[in-house]
């Protein structure tokens, strides 16, 4: 029989929050984290606006020294990690370290330290490139530096399935716990790339919002007159443990994860399949493992990028495994608040349903203003909701085809 699973822990850095206490109390008042671009000189980018943590402080969690050769994403991953074990008030050295294991996911990596290794290296030549580029731009150092702080020797590796990379990253520990591999998982996802670099190759693709003199408004899924999403960064990081050994130590037990779907389109490089075919099978695939029936209590955040292509197929996903009960599942988008954390994304919003279940509230889908006859469900307009919740999905959707729903349940 399959091991339950316990989050027992949460961390976050967000640009609405930095801490899930205050990133929790923001969503529920609907606050927008997206401002104008600062980090770099947007003059010529058609989008200038992005979800930015401008008050995070690195030395929090590294030295000075650690600064410069400690990628941004990997310091929001070692920040968020760091709240996770002290709300989950776990002792690791209690534990056989080889049973203790990270993964984190992150779809691109530090693109910052690319460019300006780039930078120096067409200034002055390839003796001026940094020793530390390599760790510092590959993507499984986050994994490998939390490894490091907290002495987890198990299971380790990061997901990069682009916007799917931090909710593969919980399936994959959640499946490392139910299998039996391993009895804690630090897991989640982590990203910064809100450079030239990015912001310019999503620009390119038309993906972005160019909402510039609007940008609290310019992140608003499933409205009519959404032009595209919102980059953000951050890093969401959540302790799974083994229910009982959870239970036994007297946890505080957020929700149960209970169920991992995942999928692929099979369709195209970036646009998803207009049906949701592989997106509902993903879906009903967490359901079944979960137990969860299409009558549940229960709540949806949606992947809800506020692109076009994007909302009105995740809808029709909806449809397709809800049927005529579709229109009464509440469903909502926390990137109208956050934009898209892309390789965070699906772990912050993990975090967000336990949330959801532990206080039995829904977070918003702010800047709904403008009813879509191809989005036509219940998608929390504008203002948070008191509702009984038994269950909670979330769904996240990459780039490559890349379909991943988590289930979750109320734990009492």
């Amino acid at each position: 029989m399959a091991r339950r699973v316990a989050i027992t822990g949460l961390g976050i850095v967000s640009p609405i929050g930095i801490g899930t206490e205050i990133f929790w109390e923001n969503l529920i008042k609907g606050k927008s984290g997206i401002s104008r671009i600062t980090q770099f000189d947007t003059e010529g980018f058609d989008a200038k606006i992005a979800g930015e943590i401008n008050d995070f402080d690195p030395l929090s969690v590294i030295t000075q020294r650690e600064t410069r050769r400690t990628a941004r994403f990997v310091q929001f991953s070692l920040a968020a990690a760091q709240e996770a074990i002290e709300t989950s008030g776990i002792d690791l050295s209690v534990f056989d370290p080889f049973r203790c294991g990270v993964i984190i996911g992150s779809g691109v990596g530090c693109l910052r330290s690319i460019e300006n290794a780039f930078g120096k290296y067409l200034q002055k030549g390839p003796k001026k490139i940094t020793p530390f580029l390599i760790p510092m731009m590959i993507t499984n150092e986050a994994a490998g530096t939390v490894a490091i702080r907290y002495g987890c020797k198990g299971i380790n590796f990061c997901t990069v399935s682009a916007c799917a990379s931090g909710a593969h990253a919980v399936g994959a520990a959640y499946r490392a716990i139910t299998e039996g591999s391993s009895d804690v998982m630090i897991c989640g996802g982590a990203e910064s790339c809100i450079t030239h670099l990015g912001v310019g190759g999503f620009c390119s693709l038309k993906a972005l919002s160019t909402r510039n003199d609007d940008p609290e408004k310019a992140s608003r899924p499933f409205d009519r007159e959404r032009d595209g999403f919102v980059m953000s960064e951050g890093a969401g990081i959540l302790v799974l443990e083994e229910l009982s050994s959870a239970q036994k130590r007297g946890a505080k037990i957020y929700a149960e994860l209970s169920g991992y779907g995942a999928t692929c389109d099979a369709y195209h490089v970036t646009a998803p399949d207009p049906e949701g075919t592989a997106a509902a099978q993903a879906m009903e695939q967490a359901m079944k493992q979960s137990g969860i029936s299409g009558s549940e209590a229960l709540y949806i955040n949606a992947h809800g990028t506020s692109t076009k292509l994007n909302d009105a197929m995740e809808t029709q996903a909806i449809k397709k495994v809800f049927g005529s009960n579709a229109a009464k599942v509440p469903v909502s988008s926390t990137k109208s608040m956050t934009g898209h954390m892309l390789g965070a994304a699906g772990a912050v919003e993990t975090i967000v349903c336990a949330k959801a279940l532990k206080e039995q509230v829904i977070p918003p889908t702010i800047n709904y203003e403008n009813p879509d006859p191809d989005c036509d469900l219940d998608y929390v307009p504008n203002q948070a909701r008191k509702e009984e919740l038994k269950a909670a999905l979330t769904n996240s959707l990459g780039f490559g085809g890349h379909n991943t729903s988590l289930a979750l349940k109320a734990y009492k």
